[in-house]
């Protein structure tokens, strides 16, 4: 708990004056954009892609209004009044079309990858002052996973929640912690009106359950060692030391034939926040302990082979070469002849 508290006054100390903002890729769609009417949610996104071609398609698309990258550089891509096209089909609170009453930072990195305090001392510092403009409390500013959800398709035969793992990150209560987060939704509205229904449970759970998936990335600080003269300082002894009388030599013998306990190993060190590297072959996911479950064919579909981990980030496409992940498969794209990887 100390070490939260240590890192949120970190975080807050460095949101507290004007944001450093660059022009850079400035969307060239950002005149023909209307002004927004109203503010009320703050939308996460994770790219998915490196920053650079991730600068150039939000830039040429007006995708959303702020991208900040790993190094904590903040990029203005659309005017923050104007409307940015980033939730896609989106749902909120029984409205649709997010993209008119939110605003929308891409944040360079993926959904399930930790990362560095840089870039997240960046997005606190934006959001905080986001926040203070539009008056916007802890529990709106959400992730696109949140907001986004699915038509009916082949897959789910009703309106789903779980369209997108986009943000998933910025759910956990780690994560939130440390952009100075005290409030997250505690629940789906939309699913519990029954306008939609869960279409990825493990994301359900954590948006609104207990996983958190961050918690293990970012290692709390320990409480500061004593002083080294408070350690050398010896207290005054109130009565003369005594000699302690020697051990009889059958104890001495016992002592030593007693097996010691082992001692404990080291702790291990915290692993850097580097990004996870995706397979890249066949050869490749089968040197990782993957195993070909299953191949698409008429009757047998990504359901059936994988079941509800179909679309999980540990579920692997193989098809002409390419690997493509579960989370980032378009399930339009699902084609006869794909084979299905999993864990063995």
């Amino acid at each position: 708990m100390r070490g939260a508290v240590a890192l949120l006054v970190l975080l807050s100390a460095f949101g507290a004056g004007a944001v450093d903002m660059s022009d850079r890729y400035r969307s060239p769609r950002n005149p023909e954009r209307a002004i927004r009417r109203t503010t009320e949610l703050i939308v996460l996104h994770t790219t998915e892609a490196p920053a650079r071609s991730s600068l150039n398609k939000v830039s040429d698309r007006g995708e959303c209004h702020f991208c900040v990258t790993e190094d904590g550089s903040i990029y203005r891509i659309v005017d923050r009044d104007r409307v940015a096209f980033h939730a896609g089909r989106s749902m909120w609170n029984g409205r649709e079309d997010v993209d008119k009453f939110s605003i929308g930072i891409e944040c360079v990195g993926n959904h399930d990858v930790a990362m560095g305090v840089v870039q997240l001392r960046a997005i606190s510092a934006l959001v905080k002052e986001l926040q203070s403009m539009y008056r916007i409390p802890d529990e709106c500013v959400v992730a696109h996973s949140h907001v986004a959800y699915g038509a009916p398709n082949k897959w789910q035969k009703s309106k789903h929640r779980g369209r997108k793992r986009c943000g998933m990150l910025f759910a956990t209560a780690t994560v939130r912690r440390m952009l100075g987060l005290a409030k997250r939704p505690t629940s789906d509205a939309d699913v519990r009106a029954r306008r939609l229904i869960v279409g990825d449970p493990y994301l359900e759970k954590v948006l609104y359950g207990g996983l958190d998936t961050m918690a293990r990335f970012y290692p709390t600080v320990v409480a500061p060692k004593p002083a080294l003269a408070a350690i050398r300082a010896k207290p005054a002894p109130s009565q003369p030391r005594r000699s302690a009388a020697p051990a009889p030599k059958a104890q001495q013998r016992a002592a030593a034939q007693k097996p010691q306990p082992a001692k404990a190993p080291p702790p291990k060190a915290h692993p850097k926040l580097l990004p996870k590297t995706p397979p890249k072959s066949v050869a490749d996911l089968r040197a990782r302990g993957y195993a070909q479950c299953g191949t698409i064919s008429v009757g047998v579909t990504a359901l059936k082979v994988a079941g509800s981990k179909w679309n999980a980030s540990d579920t692997y496409y193989t098809i002409r070469d390419k690997v493509i992940p579960g989370d980032r498969i378009d399930p339009a794209r699902i084609e006869k002849g794909m084979s299905v990887w999993m864990r063995k």
